[in-house]
């Protein structure tokens, strides 16, 4: 299989206000196809807890976090609990972060990521339904299929491994106040990170 990889120009944004859908309204559904071939409907995890997670691994501030081993660790320790994660690329083919076939298989296993599902969205639907402007973008959606969370994973706006230990991490502090039945306090945030590399 071919691996469609652009070394782009990185592009780091810190965003406001601009997202398609906020914290409070109802998840947009959607269908997308999975690195191991399946299909994923959100509508499938109705009742759950659901966390969206926007990737490039090419992005430094994604890297960041996988290098550091936190984005995996939150895989594991969320996943094991019961929530659903779906990592989803929205890079077009030829831009940075995209891969497909064996090459993304290869890259998975590399970075030992271990979401519920990684997901493909290179026509960029659902990127765009969800207003995700960054890698990482991070969305808390409730059992009742609300968003719980939009935003940033964290406080600290930089691409430093050495931030990771000392952040306030937005997307589990969201999802331990939902395993506790509690209100979620900090519902969204400004995202940070490398823009997503959308088809033109």
């Amino acid at each position: 299989m071919r691996l469609l990889f652009l070394f782009a120009a990185t592009v780091c944004l810190t965003v406001g206000t601009y997202a398609a859908v906020a914290p409070a309204k109802k998840a947009p559904d959607f269908k997308l196809t999975g690195a191991d071939a399946k299909t994923y409907r959100l509508a499938d995890f109705a009742g759950k807890t659901v966390v969206l997670e926007w990737v490039n691994f090419g992005c430094p501030f994604v890297r960041k976090h996988y290098d550091s081993k936190n984005m995996q660790s939150l895989q594991q320790t969320y996943t094991d609990s019961g929530v659903v994660w779906l990592s989803i690329c929205s890079s077009a083919p030829g831009k940075q972060g995209f891969y497909e076939g064996d090459a993304l298989s290869a890259q998975l296993k590399k970075e030992g990521a271990v979401p519920t599902a990684y997901l493909v969205d290179a026509a960029g639907t659902v990127g765009r339904a969800y207003g995700a402007r960054t890698t990482p973008h991070m969305f808390v959606i409730n059992p009742e299929g609300q968003i719980a969370y939009a935003g940033g994973i964290d406080n600290i706006r930089s691409a430093k491994i050495s931030d990771v230990p000392k952040a306030t991490n937005y997307v589990a502090a969201a999802l331990k106040a939902l395993s506790s039945g509690e209100a979620v306090v900090q519902s969204s945030a400004p995202p940070y990170g490398c823009s997503v590399k959308y088809a033109d």
